[in-house]
């Protein structure tokens, strides 16, 4: 399946990270030479995306959008338009994806979340693309271990896993290990139809009085369709700090232009 346009959930206060983000926006810290934000819109534009729909909230949407607009074509971007639209509340990231109905309209698109960076080489968006049929939605999954299931929306499988794909009948937000549907935990990672912003529309508040993407992905799957990729992938949190610094370390250590020097001066601080 082709997929021309991704939308980016990026208006969240970034908390975990104060003070840095006092001030600057959490998109807009810097991993290794570049902002969190442009990690993803590069990741999202290397599947084919020609056009990235940035959610951000009214304060530091601004910033955000000044940084791919007045600032000139970044480089590998330059074939892709980059806009903003405001989510003027926090309600969860169903709500936050219910924000870009307008800008997406009636197309497929992908969903990628800000806080996660993937390795150069890792990508699985078009490996979820090519997973895809005509109406049905493609979630990202992992194993999880245990102590992780409290942290993640787990799927519901309707089929075992094949070629590394499978059936989805649904969904749960956050189960934790005493009963959990499966270990297949969701990544930052969707492939998502139109028709989910009508199940969103209609999703009332769920686990922590948000309103869940989760929720409407169990309806997805309710309705047959809903499909994972298994990957084995593991997406980099930049989202608190000791994540971060690990994320810095990963990206900084595969960097083709800064890779090489990096990892001899890492070697040598762990040897001193």
């Amino acid at each position: 399946m082709k997929v021309d346009v991704a939308l980016i959930p990026a208006a969240g206060k970034g908390t975990r990270m104060q003070p840095a983000t006092n001030i600057v926006p959490k998109a807009l810290i810097t991993v290794v030479d570049r902002p969190s934000i442009q990690w993803v819109v590069e990741e999202a534009a290397a599947a084919g995306a020609k056009e990235v729909i940035l959610v951000v909230d009214p304060v530091a949407g601004a910033m955000v959008e000044r940084h791919f607009s007045e600032l000139g074509a970044l480089p590998g971007l330059e074939d892709v338009i980059v806009r903003s639209v405001v989510q003027r509340e926090p309600r969860g990231l169903g709500h936050a994806v219910l924000i870009g109905r307008e800008a997406i309209g009636d197309r497929p698109f992908f969903c990628l979340l800000a806080d996660d960076l993937i390795k150069p080489g890792e990508a699985v968006l078009e490996d979820m693309a090519d997973a895809a049929d005509p109406g049905v939605s493609v979630l990202c999954l992992r194993k999880l271990p245990d102590e992780l299931l409290a942290s993640k929306g787990v799927v519901v499988p309707r089929s075992e896993v094949v070629g590394g794909i499978l059936d989805v009948a649904g969904a749960v937000e956050k189960p934790g290990a005493d009963n959990p549907p499966s270990n297949l935990g969701i990544q930052g990672r969707y492939l998502l139809m139109p028709e989910v912003f009508d199940l969103l529309a209609s999703t009332p508040p769920g686990h922590g009085g948000e309103i869940q993407l989760t929720d409407a992905i169990d309806e997805l799957g309710a309705r047959w369709r809903c499909r994972g990729l298994v990957v084995d992938t593991v997406l980099l949190d930049v989202g608190n700090p000791l994540a971060y610094l690990h994320a810095t370390i990963v990206l900084a250590g595969g960097s083709p232009d800064y890779g090489e020097d990096f990892n001899v001066m890492l070697k040598a601080q762990l040897e001193d």
